[in-house]
């Protein structure tokens, strides 16, 4: 049976409405418009602005418009603006009425390209967060490093080849004095000091973003990005991040925001990491703080068909190692790299039946390394085969990498639209403080609310299946 037809146009008729009736009562922007005290901004804000001159849009409200476009993904401030010019919930939320104008998105592009600065992203990200630890939410006791590639706004065809002085490690003068302390135990001389002329590495530099890096892996098309270098506890509440040009290794961005993490939360126990964090000085620098690191297991770059480095066996009391063949490998130096060499004896070599699977070396002889950290490596494989490490590792498809997909399918974090480190950070800052104040309006809505959450779940799980047969939780 048809429905009945529509014969009139209500489309000009006026009528008195609250703007607040207009809002679902389980509305997100409900949630979180109460989640957090938004006077808390004006602090921030303060000394931003001139006391002379015309008055100013309210920060407040910039702000607000600026967490809209992350919160939802939006890709851009002129579709945040168009977007809430037409949605009534998005009015509510920044307080303008159903006939008032909304500011233009240059104005809010001006304030945060030119008047707001990145302290000022880091204290808004802060405040969210002492939010979500003052209610109890927030366990850094584990924490889950890893990081995420953002492709860059730039051209891989428009590059061009440059030469830049190579990174100094930030443990590079520790490690030179352990292996001269080394070297000496084996009765060997220091190493000569290396020349003072610095070091220089060619690069691939984009012409437009020159401060993204090349980013090529597995499979992956080539493409400069930037790197996302996150931290998240158990509950998913983003605790720290740093973004780094996409051609820079995991393990050596890690000690920026392993210093800047641990100084904000100083209780934390036990680090979970990927393979690629799984370094001597990594796990060194974890143990000697006194906290546990909980890593993967680590396949050895070993060539198909050669002995694996596990098949020498490490003879801690007479400082050699034992070959598949049980022939001897005896210390021959400590390298500059940090690593002890244990060479064989080429005379036995040549006549060993494994030597087409042990080494292809013109001399015949088998070298394999050892670092002068190596213990810190083997301490974390025991780790790995704990109650604690398998329990911790395990968690990171619900944590960790649960944010990294909540953030590009939700919250539009594949590609970026600006460029430059100090913008790309910002960017990236408020897209987590976006998802830190959405999991934080949830989380306070369940518990001071239960009655209303489960009757919020009640409706959309009815809803859904009416429209769609299914679950949806968009």
């Amino acid at each position: 049976m048809l429905e009945e037809k529509r014969t009139g146009n209500n489309r000009n008729d006026g009528e008195k409405v609250s703007l607040d009736e207009l809002v679902p009562k389980f509305h997100l922007l409900r949630k979180i418009d109460r989640s957090i005290d938004w006077k808390k901004i004006y602090p921030i804000v303060e000394g931003k602005y001139s006391k002379i001159g015309r008055p100013s849009v309210d920060p407040v409200v910039l702000v607000k418009m600026v967490m809209l476009q992350h919160i939802y993904g939006i890709r851009s401030l002129r579709q945040t603006v168009a977007e809430i010019e037409v949605n009534v919930a998005y009015r509510w939320f920044i307080g303008y009425g159903l006939t008032e104008r909304i500011p233009h998105f240059s104005t809010i592009s001006y304030n945060f390209l030119h008047r707001f600065d990145s302290e000022m992203f880091e204290e808004i990200f802060t405040l969210v967060l002492n939010e979500g630890i003052d209610s109890g939410y927030v366990k850094p006791s584990v924490i889950f490093v890893d990081s995420t590639h953002i492709k860059a706004n730039a051209n891989r065809k428009k590059q061009m080849k440059v030469h830049v002085p190579a990174a100094v490690k930030k443990y590079e003068e520790q490690l030179h004095k352990e292996i001269d302390e080394d070297r000496d135990d084996h009765g060997k001389k220091p190493l000569k000091d290396r020349e003072k002329e610095e070091e220089y590495v060619e690069k691939t530099v984009s012409t437009t973003d020159p401060e993204s890096g090349l980013f090529h892996k597995g499979e992956h098309q080539k493409c400069f990005a930037y790197e996302a270098q996150t931290v998240c506890d158990k509950n998913n509440f983003i605790l720290e991040t740093a973004v780094v040009p996409g051609n820079v290794h995991d393990s050596v961005s890690f000690d920026e925001i392993y210093d800047r993490v641990t100084k904000r939360f100083p209780e934390i126990e036990v680090v979970t990491a990927d393979a690629g964090y799984k370094t001597p000085w990594i796990c060194k620098r974890i143990f000697d703080d006194g906290r546990i690191p909980s890593m993967p297991y680590k396949r050895p770059q070993t060539k198909k068909g050669y002995f694996k480095k596990y098949e020498y066996v490490y003879d801690e009391n007479y400082d050699c190692y034992i070959c598949p063949n049980n022939e001897v490998l005896s210390y021959s130096t400590t390298n500059r790299e940090g690593y002890r060499e244990y060479k064989s004896n080429p005379q036995k070599c040549e006549k060993c039946e494994f030597r087409a699977q042990c080494t292809e070396s013109k001399n015949t002889q088998k070298l394999v390394t050892r670092h002068i950290w190596e213990e810190y490596i083997e301490r974390a494989e025991d780790i790995r085969h704990s109650p604690l490490g398998k329990k911790t590792y395990s968690m990171r498809s619900q944590t960790i990498e649960r944010v990294f997909a909540d953030a590009k399918e939700k919250h539009g974090m594949r590609y970026t639209y600006y460029k430059g480190l100090n913008q790309v950070t910002n960017w990236v800052r408020l897209k987590f403080t976006a998802m830190n104040l959405k999991k934080l309006a949830m989380w306070k809505f369940k518990n001071e609310n239960p009655t209303d959450f489960y009757r919020f779940l009640y409706t959309l799980f009815k809803s859904s299946y009416q429209h769609t047969k299914k679950p949806c939780f968009s």
